[in-house]
């Protein structure tokens, strides 16, 4: 592929230690970034296979989710037939369904492991999750609730998904101009103003967990707020977190997700139409 353009189906030299038949590989916001040129930590040789996790089929039948080790960031990546294992490596649960289980990978973790790791959620809290319908934001929405939050708003700019959001579990949903209410726990995976609006709202001794910059790559956070409020301000990256915790919660968020207790909406295409779907809103889940 080449930069700034949307990746096209064709033929890849197969990588030497290509020992996973790929089932699913989701499309990340990392993966456009890769591609667009605007990742802060480069991207493969050109040209290149995208894609930084898949599940797939190992030799001896064992069917894994992987991620992490420069896949699709410094060597080619997943979205293809075969491909090599990541530096993170996680037993996909039996039953579970491959499309299914992609889809609860890095947006998955990104919406469960603050709240189930980085700053565990606490009965009681009233949990305000910006970026609410994003697939992570969905996520954080329902561990939330499974987690004992007393109260749990939606925020987020498309209707459609704010309306999926309150059928997901959210008390309320409201657009990213909205009445965020006084959270005593902030999920933000867009920064921007919708973190400075966050940072007006909460309430005192809040914790906040800032996780990405879809609104804009900086925020003014003013000094009287953190201090005046004692405000608690932590940040997350899925590459910060020993591989085997990663490993531990992706199994223990598709366990739950086959309880039924988290749901995600994965919509399937092949790899002919990787292309033509790279823009679109969802959660798209290349099956070759």
């Amino acid at each position: 592929m080449e930069l700034g353009r949307p990746p096209q189906a064709g033929e890849a030299s197969e990588p030497a230690n290509a020992s996973l038949e790929v089932l699913a590989a989701a499309v990340n916001p990392i993966d456009r970034a890769v591609a667009a040129g605007q990742f802060y930590g480069g991207h493969p040789p050109l040209p290149f296979v995208p894609g930084c996790e898949c599940v797939g089929r190992e030799t001896g039948g064992r069917v894994v989710w992987t991620f992490g080790g420069g896949l699709g960031l410094a060597r080619n990546g997943a979205m293809a037939e075969r491909a090599e294992l990541g530096s993170v490596v996680a037993e996909v649960p039996a039953g579970a369904d491959p499309a299914l289980a992609a889809a609860l990978g890095i947006a998955g973790l990104a919406g469960w492991m603050p709240l189930a790791w980085r700053a565990p959620v606490r009965e009681g809290d009233r949990v305000l999750v910006l970026g609410a319908t994003g697939a992570a934001g969905q996520v954080a929405l329902q561990a939330a609730r499974l987690f004992g939050a007393e109260h749990i708003i939606a925020a987020g700019r498309d209707a459609n998904g704010l309306a999926r959001a309150l059928e997901l579990g959210a008390d309320e949903a409201v657009p990213l101009d909205g009445d965020f209410g006084e959270p005593t726990y902030v999920f933000d995976p867009l920064c921007g103003e919708p973190l400075e609006r966050a940072i007006a709202s909460a309430a005192s001794g809040a914790r906040i967990v800032q996780l990405g910059q879809s609104a804009g790559p900086t925020a003014t956070i003013p000094s009287a707020a953190v201090r005046g409020k004692q405000l608690e301000l932590l940040g997350y990256s899925s590459f910060a977190v020993p591989a085997y915790l990663l490993a531990e919660h992706y199994r223990r968020l598709v366990e739950h997700a086959l309880g039924g207790a988290i749901q995600v909406d994965p919509e399937r295409i092949g790899l002919e139409e990787v292309g033509e779907a790279w823009g679109r809103r969802g959660k798209l889940v290349v099956c070759p």
